[in-house]
């Protein structure tokens, strides 16, 4: 039995999501087989009224090394990261624009691709680490975004009560823990993309997500959900996850923590982050 957009529709209204604004990180996979692709995810929920909002990050295409001058410490990088940085980032000669079509395929998948592919979708202003958004409120969620200010659009789903859904991938996924860290008072780790002038620029991006199956029994409370087709539907209402994910960080900052011995990002980001003060260490 095949996944159709009135499945889509029907289980947006009953969930209660109708009219709202989604973040939706998804794995079509998970829905066994779906009349359409991607395409029909997002008609459905369209239908329902919703705007969907969608990570469509782009590492691979303009992801640069950093200038000497900017490399911070407990930055959430290994040694000699940024010497190997100038042979292993591929951006060198790419400067990003909203209207730009890369994304990293491999990672974000089909449904963001397919939004990112639809006329008159709307951007996010980061070269690294853009949201891009499709119905009623598309311009309100993603305005906000620019380089050093990553999760803006998660910041106005959450104002706006929106709800994060994730479709058949767990918490790993949950892009607003890393909002969380930083409404903790983390500091956000820094890369490098080339700003309009050609020249690196530093940009906020999330940390390590491998340990945030932790939050399960916090989040337990908040969450619904449902099954559409063969994928497990969670829903989680965005301030009030974000307001528990912020207090479990502050009470426990190992809450974050992969596990990993070797995880200098997960390291870094118990320690607060990379240090930005102007007599901030630099590293050689």
């Amino acid at each position: 039995m095949s996944v159709a957009r009135r499945d889509v529709y029907t289980a947006a209204h009953t969930l209660g999501l109708s009219g709202r604004p989604l973040c939706v990180h998804a794995s079509l996979r998970s829905f066994g087989w779906v009349a359409g692709g991607a395409p029909t995810i997002i008609a459905g929920l369209l239908e329902a009224g919703c705007t969907l909002l969608v990570p469509t990050f782009s590492w691979d295409t303009f992801a640069v090394a950093p200038l000497p001058r900017q490399c911070l410490a407990q930055n959430g990088t290994s040694p000699g990261y940024y010497e190997t940085s100038q042979q292993t980032l591929s951006g060198v000669s790419r400067i990003y624009a909203p209207d730009a079509p890369d994304l990293d395929r491999a990672d974000m998948g089909a449904l963001p691709a397919a939004v990112l592919a639809m006329p008159g979708r709307v951007r996010g202003d980061h070269p690294l680490c853009s949201f891009t958004a499709v119905g009623p409120l598309a311009n309100e969620l993603v305005a906000a975004q620019q380089p050093l200010h990553v999760f803006a659009p998660l910041r106005a789903l959450a104002e706006m009560g929106g709800s994060v859904v994730l479709m058949g991938v767990g918490l790993t996924e949950l892009t607003l823990i890393h909002l969380a860290e930083q409404v903790a008072g983390r500091n956000l780790f820094r890369r490098w993309a080339n700003g309009s002038d050609g020249q690196p620029m530093a940009v906020e991006v999330g940390g390590c997500s491998d340990g945030f199956g932790k939050f399960a029994p916090i989040l337990a409370p908040v969450m619904r959900s449902t099954v559409v087709g063969q994928s497990r539907w969670r829903v989680y209402p965005a301030l009030e996850t974000l307001k528990r994910l912020a207090q479990a960080i502050r009470n426990d900052p190992m809450m974050t923590h992969c596990g990993r011995t070797d995880c200098t990002r997960c390291d870094d980001a118990v320690l607060g982050g990379p240090i930005l003060t102007s007599s901030a260490p630099i590293i050689k």
